[in-house]
């Protein structure tokens, strides 16, 4: 047989209705619903109130905020910055402030707040670090590498393969193409191979995924933080917008039809294809 299933409020309308035969005491229904008998007198004297719905829960909110600014404060918080719309949180408290020094004006923090319920303020979107355009070139071996994945395959055993790439924003050098797991971890065990052959570069500059970047503070993943504390400052180009990469993209159709088309017979004899295929690249001169 199966169990029957009920809310708390059909077992509080079940209570009462068995506590009105008069055939059980109040300590029996206590014990045959699992409540303490102050439990059981609470809501009985919600019942003899007369509320039309008794046994449904009250609402725990509180019923004022002793905290909450004041009115006339917000209004002269608000007046202020529709005076001076340039104005923050900051430059509105230190302004208050100066007005009327004898005031307990609120935290800037409770004056965005204000401002925000007003519509006076948009929220701002964290951006990635050094997100945006290739303003200035590299110019220098090693100044700036691009990092990216070039789009997975399976191989003919039907394997996965996902292919990192690397190359050097000036020179346009192939530093690497190497099947690796497509997480920070893969990457990095991949990364420390190659620093310690060639060194480091001064910038990386890669997409916002993962596991570059992330939606996380500055759009840094644990990866980014890694060549951070190495020294190398995460570049990221703005999102969808591949063609911002665009040395490194054009590499990439380079590979995908020397390399892949069809794929090889398994990942370690892609693997040889792509160290081929590096060599090769590395000898012919820069367009």
């Amino acid at each position: 047989m199966p169990f029957k299933e009920t809310c708390p409020v059909e077992e509080r309308i079940a209570l009462f209705r068995e506590y009105d035969t008069g055939v059980f005491t109040v300590s029996d229904l206590c014990r045959r619903h699992g409540i303490s008998r102050e439990t059981f007198y609470v809501w009985k004297r919600r019942r003899e109130g007369g509320e039309g719905r008794w046994f449904e829960e009250l609402s725990h909110a509180t019923a004022s905020c002793p905290h909450a600014t004041s009115g006339r404060v917000a209004d002269r918080v608000i007046a202020v910055r529709r005076r001076f719309p340039h104005f923050g949180p900051k430059k509105i408290k230190a302004w208050l402030e100066r007005d009327a020094p004898k005031v307990d004006w609120p935290a800037a923090s409770t004056i965005g707040d204000i401002l925000k319920r007003e519509g006076l303020v948009e929220g701002r979107r964290r951006r990635a670090i050094a997100q945006g355009d290739v303003i200035f070139p590299a110019t220098a071996a090693n100044e700036e590498w691009s990092i990216d994945f070039k789009g997975w395959f399976r191989t003919a055993d039907g394997r996965r393969c996902d292919p990192l790439t690397l190359t050097d924003a000036a020179s346009r050098y192939l530093v690497d193409v190497r099947i690796v797991e497509p997480t920070w971890a893969g990457v990095r065990a991949a990364m420390e191979r190659i620093f310690g052959t060639i060194g480091l570069p001064e910038a990386i500059r890669s997409d916002n995924g993962s596991p570059f970047g992330s939606t996380g503070a500055g759009g840094l993943s644990a990866l980014s933080v890694w060549w951070l504390k190495l020294g190398i400052e995460p570049r990221y180009i703005p999102p969808s917008s591949p063609q911002d990469n665009g040395r490194h993209e054009r590499m990439h159709r380079t590979l995908k039809a020397e390399t892949s088309k069809p794929a090889a017979a398994t990942p370690a004899e892609q693997q040889r294809r792509f160290d081929r295929f590096r060599r090769h690249y590395n000898e012919e001169p820069s367009a």
